[in-house]
This record gives C-alpha cells, structure tokens and sequence, in this order.
C-alpha cells in the first residue's frame, strides 16, 4: 500500500543549528532571504529569535533544541506538520542532547521529508523547482511494521 502526503507549494520549512553553526546558518537565511519569504519557517528557540532579526519577517519558534525543541519539530514532521528539515548540525562538537538530534535526522528519513544539512546541500535544495510548486512526496509503507505480533 503505497501512501503519500502533499507538499504545497508554500512549504513549512523548520530551521535548525547548533551554536557553532548558527552564524552560517543566518548568513545562508539573509542570502536565501527572497526565497525563504515565499514560505513559512518554523526554528528552534534561539535559532528562531536570531532568524526573526536576521530576516525581519515573523518565525515560528518552538523551544531550544535540549530542552525539547528538536523533539518538537520531530514530532511536528511525524504528524505532517513539516516539509523541509534545514539542520546545520556541528560534525565537530559533542551535542548534549545527541540522541534528540538523531532521532530528528531520523525522522526526516522516515518520513521522506527533503532536509540539508548544510549550505551547499540548502542551496540546491532551495534552488530545485520542486520547492516552488506542489509535490507529491510517497510514504513508505511501514503498515507491515504496525500490524507485526509483539
């Protein structure tokens, strides 16, 4: 049974960075600025206060990542609350709340979700036509997964 979701054409694109990454990720945002105005983002807590400045536009903001924001996004994807996963996670630093942080890179695979991870993977993610319009993203089928004898 194949399933899908529609993404329309005005995405709901959460935004994220460690501390160390979050100055690139507001230079990618003012440079993205134009394109990022077609749609509506959502951002951890600091994250999202430093988009609102940057871009002088309204972010929604959940709380910071340890505390529960990269949870909150998570769920936001598994409930089809979120099209896009912008995440410019720090390769180099030992995140306290690691274990949040893969389950939310999890969760944008488990759910076919487009997500980047970094500036150049934002940019041709920003930059594809399919961003602009309506796609049809398939599900996977994990009703095998659902129905299994536990």
């Amino acid at each position: 049974m194949t399933t899908s979701r529609i993404l329309g054409a005005r995405k709901r694109i959460a935004l994220v960075a460690h501390d160390h990454k979050k100055k690139d990720l507001m230079e990618w945002a003012v440079f993205n600025k134009t394109v990022l105005a077609r749609h509506e983002l959502i951002a951890t807590g600091t994250t999202g206060k430093l988009l609102e400045e940057s871009l002088d536009r309204p972010v929604k903001q959940v709380l910071s990542g340890p505390l529960g924001g990269d949870q909150q996004i998570g769920a936001m994807i598994a409930t089809g609350e979120i099209d896009v996963l912008i995440f410019f996670w720090d390769p180099m630093e030992a995140q306290p709340h690691d274990p949040d942080v893969k389950a939310l890179l999890r969760l944008a695979v488990v759910w076919n979700i487009p997500a980047a991870s970094n500036r150049t993977s934002s940019d041709f993610l920003m930059t594809s036509p399919l961003m602009h319009e309506v796609y049809e993203a398939v599900i996977p089928d994990y009703s095998g997964y659902i129905k299994r004898k536990l």
